[in-house]
């Protein structure tokens, strides 16, 4: 049974009460105009909870009585002055020099920041010469962002519709920095740093468009890891998996250069060069089978955990569950103490699933959130002062069922966890998540618990910040927050010994996907995947069948009729509107084919029958809204709700789809929504209706083949085979000189007519609709997306 975090009041109170003076204020937010000088310190002071006196003390004299004891208040806390010593400029416009240096004055640090951080901005010399220092620690704080343009604008004016998110901002810092604990009484300021989801992202460098990127990569992140050590005397850095796996570069070290005994994987060459303090070990570690993990962990320099895998044979941990760091850390008085931090890893169950042609048979998996509850008390018997969770296991909400993969909210409520780094949902917290219960986006945390998910490939640094008080022989946590900062975008910085630690792997990866393989006579792109066949989805599902032809001879599914699935791997979505599949006509490299299909999956068939394939498409046919027959206004039809991958097209049948009908299976887990729901129409195999009960081999993928998908999970068998499905296009496309892109246009949205069907994929899908006459292009939209209709 799990013991709930008891609920304390204090500065969680006071958010509560800033939330509820936001709500007030936001009609007044937003209407036009200015920002005032005394209405800003009014809603400072009122935010913070600074104690309110009589104002008597303030000698302004356009400072009313009514505003007076906020003024005073605000000045007593050192965050603003006059413009003299009897004016203080009330209704004068707040400039955004001003509102940043209020706020960093807000942070009590006394942590100093370089005055180079000005020279990231072209117009420093804007900044007033007096108000330098404050505006450097205002960057430094990760408070002061500038303009895409390079700029800073510090005089420009604040309007009233941003005071709110200035103010929040705010109210986070002073979260961060209070103070200083009792009076009299040494504090330690303790920082965990966090990166989670690498996915081998440790160059500034898109393998798929074999470009620099400014946006994520560990090279970048470095920085902040840099900047964030700078900061805070005492800190530590973990990492939260997948990290092995994701680019051209995770798949050169397994198949083009293999990680040889002895050798340093060049993920965990950039975690040492960082001076990591722990990792733990995320879903796609297992994608390359134990003893390539085996090799990995033995690279590294710092522990590597996990605690919920278990050996089937002997029944014992598999990994190293947890570990006690000794942290040395030194006060706000300058004296030295002995830190023990305690650090437990779990990773999500769903493993077995998604890799069991590694695992079953060789290790089991228990609830992320009981193995934690499970090892607490060991960890508190070695002494640990302070605990960590490192979860490679989404946020999840307050339902928790057995060996379900999203536990963090479970891992949060528990008595004696005091901070959470946490991954999986590639999705940022603080950010995201803002309807689950008990969530304070403000203060970072989940049941009073600081956490933090730093979104995945090193866009990220999440950040738990802690004041630390030792009374009596024994450290409490006086504060806590959860916060993550994003890389500098603006600028080309990357840490030198990242870059310097992964230059061989990189070096190769960029010959190995620049290695040309085939031809194509016409482009493949993904823009229009969800919505009819498609070339890019076709290639694949042949290629696939080619694969397993020659395999199945000899065996007992030899004389079956062979069909083959595939999806829209790249489809916009979290990853934006760059994030589709488009290869031009000429050469196909390997790079193309990684931008092809995405995934490091290997190869499947599964053995079902007609009624089985009936279900399979129904749950792919979730990726649609329902329409209304009735209805003439617009209706747009994808479910954003929908991961495109799980939308599955399977060639060698032939089918229509009917989205007047609700969808049979939720999007999510295929749990059944409406029984009698009918999309699929018309499923035909050979030109006549499917036999139910015919069975059927179907080529797939490992994790479609291993996990709980309708119609998929009640196969009678499911071969697993070696080799990546990328490797098995790699091979079709060998043995031809040149492709030519086609389409069987298999299946077909129904049309539905007299209503007004409408999607967003990317801008750039307008070059490729070609004679398509049902797809009809609208007009651009927002980030690179667009509006069409599908008559």
């Amino acid at each position: 049974m799990m013991v709930l975090k008891k609920a304390t009041a204090g500065f969680m109170v006071l958010l509560l009460m800033a939330g509820s003076l936001f709500v007030t204020r936001e009609a007044e937010a937003a209407q036009a105009g200015k920002a005032e000088r005394g209405e800003f310190v009014r809603q400072v002071v009122t935010a913070l909870g600074l104690p309110l006196e009589d104002g008597a003390s303030i000698k302004f004299k356009d400072v009313d009585k009514k505003l007076a004891p906020y003024v005073e208040a605000a000045v007593k806390a050192g965050l603003v002055h006059g413009r003299s010593a009897t004016l203080f400029d009330t209704n004068g416009s707040l400039t955004r020099e001003q509102a940043f240096v209020i706020s960093a004055r807000a942070a009590k640090t006394d942590k100093k920041y370089p005055m180079t951080l000005l020279d990231r901005f072209k117009d420093k010399k804007d900044f007033g010469a007096s108000l330098r220092p404050e505006m450097a620690k205002s960057i430094g704080l990760g408070l002061m962002k500038g303009y895409s343009d390079g700029t800073a604008k510090p005089k420009k004016a604040v309007m009233k519709n941003e005071m709110h998110a200035i103010i929040s901002r705010l109210v986070q810092l002073h979260a961060q920095y209070p103070g200083k604990g009792e009076e009299g009484v040494a504090t330690v300021d303790f920082r965990v740093m966090g990166t989670t989801d690498i996915h081998t992202n440790l160059m500034n460098y898109d393998y798929y468009q074999d470009k620099p990127i400014q946006d994520y990569g560990l090279a970048k992140t470095g920085v902040l890891i840099d900047e964030a050590r700078a900061e805070v005397k005492n800190t530590l850095l973990f990492d939260n998996g997948d990290l092995i796996q994701g680019t051209p570069l995770g798949s050169y070290k397994v198949k083009e250069k293999p990680l040889q005994k002895g050798e340093v994987h060049p993920s965990v060459a950039a975690l040492n060069a960082l001076d990591y303090d722990v990792m733990s070990l995320g879903n796609h570690e297992f994608n390359f089978g134990l003893d390539y993990l085996d090799k990995v962990i033995a690279g590294a320099d710092f522990p590597i955990l996990n605690a919920n895998i278990y050996n089937e044979s002997t029944g014992e941990n598999q990994f190293t569950p947890y570990a006690v760091l000794d942290k040395k850390v030194t006060d706000t008085k300058g004296n030295a103490h002995s830190l023990k931090v305690g650090v437990i890893g779990v990773v999500a169950p769903g493993i077995m699933k998604w890799d069991g042609v590694h695992l079953k048979g060789k290790v089991r998996v228990e609830d992320a959130a009981d193995t934690v509850e499970k090892f607490l008390p060991k960890v508190k018997e070695e002494g640990a002062d302070i605990v960590f969770v490192i979860a490679h296991s989404g946020i999840g909400d307050e339902n928790h069922e057995k060996n379900k993969d999203d536990v963090t909210w479970q891992i949060s409520a528990l008595d004696g966890v005091d901070g959470i780094l946490t991954g999986h949902n590639h999705a940022l917290f603080p950010g995201d998540f803002k309807d689950v219960k008990n969530v304070n986006i403000a203060q970072g945390t989940i049941n009073g618990t600081p956490v933090v998910m730093p979104n995945r490939f090193g866009t990220h640094l999440g950040l738990l910040d802690y004041q630390l008080q030792l009374k009596n022989g024994k450290w409490t946590v006086v504060t806590g927050k959860g916060s993550v900062r994003e890389v500098h975008k603006d600028s080309d910085a990357v840490n030198q010994n990242v870059v310097n630690a992964v230059k061989e792997a990189h070096e190769g990866t960029l010959s190995y996907i620049r290695t040309p393989v085939s031809k194509t006579s016409a482009p493949l792109t993904s823009y229009f995947g969800l919505v009819r066949d498609d070339s890019s989805i076709q290639i694949v599902t042949e290629a696939q069948k080619h694969y397993v032809e020659e395999r199945l001879k000899g065996t007992e599914y030899e004389k079956l009729p062979l069909l083959s699935a595939g999806s829209p791997l790249k489809f916009g979505g979290r990853y934006g509107s760059d994030y589709y599949t488009d290869i031009p006509a000429g050469d196909i490299t390997i790079k193309n084919l990684a931008d092809l299909y995405v995934y490091d999956n290997t190869v499947a068939a599964v053995i079902l029958t007609g009624k089985d394939i009936k279900e399979w498409l129904e749950m792919g046919a979730g990726a649609y809204r329902q329409v209304d027959p009735a209805e003439s206004g617009e209706q747009n039809i994808l479910n954003g709700d929908h991961r495109s991958y799980n939308f599955d097209v399977i060639d060698g049948v032939t089918y229509e789809i009917d989205i007047t009908e609700p969808a049979k299976y939720d999007s999510k887990e295929g749990k059944v929504l409406n029984q009698d729901a009918n999309r699929i129409k018309n499923l035909q195999y050979d030109g006549k209706p499917i036999d139910p009960e015919q069975e059927f081999a179907v080529i797939t993928n490992n994790y479609r083949g291993s996990g709980n998908f309708p119609g998929v999970r009640d196969a009678k068998d499911v071969i697993f085979y070696q080799d990546e499905n990328r490797e098995a296009i790699i091979d079709y496309l060998a043995g031809l000189e040149q492709i030519e892109p086609f389409v069987d246009n298999n299946w077909f949205i129904q049309p539905v007519p007299g209503t007004k069907m409408i999607f967003e994929t990317s801008v750039k899908g307008k070059g490729h609709i070609g004679d398509d006459s049902r797809i009809l292009y609208l007009g651009e939209t927002q980030d690179g997306y667009a509006k069409y209709e599908l008559k």
